[in-house]
């Protein structure tokens, strides 16, 4: 693939703009709170906002190149660029461009449909999925997975940017995209010993829910091969080189940024393992679940896999007030714990102290679309610090999905929480 020269300058100029903002002294200053927060004495709350998941914050009009490969890298660097000069909240832009491993993610050996609707705007948002596990003699159909890695890809895409870009902003090869763009996203950080979604995607949630009453053994069968999978997934991340730091400004977990002074361990010497890294975990799968068959049927096989990791971030948007005693115990090397909407703030509060960090996911709901409401997100942000305004403390605002193009709403609302922070 040879660059078009419209579509190199347009990534040069957005380029530019990223290598100055990154070298702005405010972004040193961000680390060093950040690692504050991380290493569990922050010295003030920290807030971030999530723009990756908004449709409407980078339209696809405003889009300047037509080579998909270039397209995808452009809304990146807008995206992350526009971030950076309006929100004006704790975001961090590192002096470098990383885009992740071409690798292949096989199948667990049946076939899982999935069916996307449509919004009122066009854009793909409810899914469902259809599997072919229905019985606890179908889990037989499940096959061992291998993974394989394509570094030649992956570098000619490399070569390709930094003979565009390389002398402005560096390019790096880091981790895997397990989510979204097969270029670039936030998420190459991301390590997930998620089993509980990989459950729901392979026998449904009515299964899910009754099987740990009618069908025990098939549903410990069932976790134990996920378990299996995940910890061959990771043994051959690190045999292949392929994991990343994540001790930075990638997605760390559940939206924050992972800078801590913790990882990697004392004895890293440069080929990264499990124990470098930070890890997210969480199970809104079974959040209606008793606590008690929760910790019999899931939360085992989940603590196994994080006690490979170094930290691990907790939680989505499930409610863990009802068993955080549980999760506690079973994973001691938890750090930062997401409270939702459907968390008891106060409960969560007093159980944490300054323990663990007390992630605020802030009620995406009151800033979303047409249902803005800043009456509703200025309780919701005095509510919590009320409950933890001394504890280590971030808000994150996230899983917003649009704002109708009211890009200004962001940089608002950031204000709006350093203004009760203040007050």
């Amino acid at each position: 693939m040879v660059m078009a020269s419209k579509e190199r300058e347009i990534l040069r100029s957005l380029a530019q703009r990223w290598n100055l903002l990154a070298h702005l002294p405010i972004m040193e200053e961000r680390k060093r709170h950040w690692r504050a927060l991380n290493d569990l004495h922050a010295e003030r709350p920290m807030v971030l906002v999530e723009t990756f998941f908004l449709d409407d914050y980078v339209y696809d009009s405003e889009l300047q190149c037509v080579d998909p490969f270039c397209r995808d890298i452009e809304k990146t660097m807008l995206e992350s660029v526009r971030h950076a000069e309006e929100i004006g909240d704790d975001f961090v832009l590192e002096p470098l461009l990383k885009i992740s491993w071409d690798a292949s993610e096989p199948d667990f050996g049946v076939t899982i449909e999935k069916r996307q609707a449509a919004s009122s705007r066009g854009n793909s948002l409810g899914y469902k999925f259809k599997s072919q596990i229905h019985t606890p003699e179908d889990l037989k159909l499940l096959k061992r997975r291998t993974w394989c890695v394509n570094r030649e890809s992956t570098r000619q895409r490399q070569a390709i940017l930094e003979d565009a870009i390389g002398d402005i902003l560096p390019v790096r090869i880091e981790g895997r995209d397990q989510f979204y763009s097969p270029y670039y996203t936030p998420f190459l950080g991301l390590v997930l010993p998620i089993l509980t979604m990989d459950v729901f995607k392979l026998i449904g949630e009515m299964n899910m829910l009754t099987w740990v009453c009618t069908e025990p053994e098939a549903v410990h069968m069932l976790m134990s091969y996920l378990r299996d999978d995940r910890n061959a997934y990771y043994d051959w991340m690190e045999r292949e080189g392929l994991f990343a730091l994540n001790n930075n400004n990638l997605v760390a977990a559940g939206g924050s940024h992972g800078y801590t002074s913790e990882l990697p361990k004392p004895d890293y010497r440069g080929a990264v393992r499990c124990q470098d890294l930070w890890c997210w975990a969480e199970s809104q799968e079974t959040s209606a679940v008793s606590p008690t068959m929760f910790a019999e049927f899931f939360l085992p096989y989940i603590a196994q896999l994080t006690s490979r990791f170094g930290l691990v971030y907790y939680g989505c948007c499930e409610a863990l007030h009802d068993r955080w005693e549980l999760i506690r115990k079973a994973i001691p090397n938890v750090r930062s714990v997401s409270i939702s909407h459907w968390s008891d703030k106060r409960k969560m509060a007093g159980m944490l102290g300054r323990n663990y960090i007390f992630s605020r996911k802030s009620t995406p709901f009151y800033i979303s679309g047409d249902m803005l409401d800043w009456d509703l997100l200025k309780a919701d942000a005095r509510e919590t610090l009320d409950a933890a305004r001394d504890l280590n403390l971030e808000f994150i605002l996230r899983d917003v999905y649009t704002i109708n193009g009211d890009r200004p709403r962001l940089k608002r609302w950031v204000e709006m929480v350093r203004g009760l922070m203040n007050a």
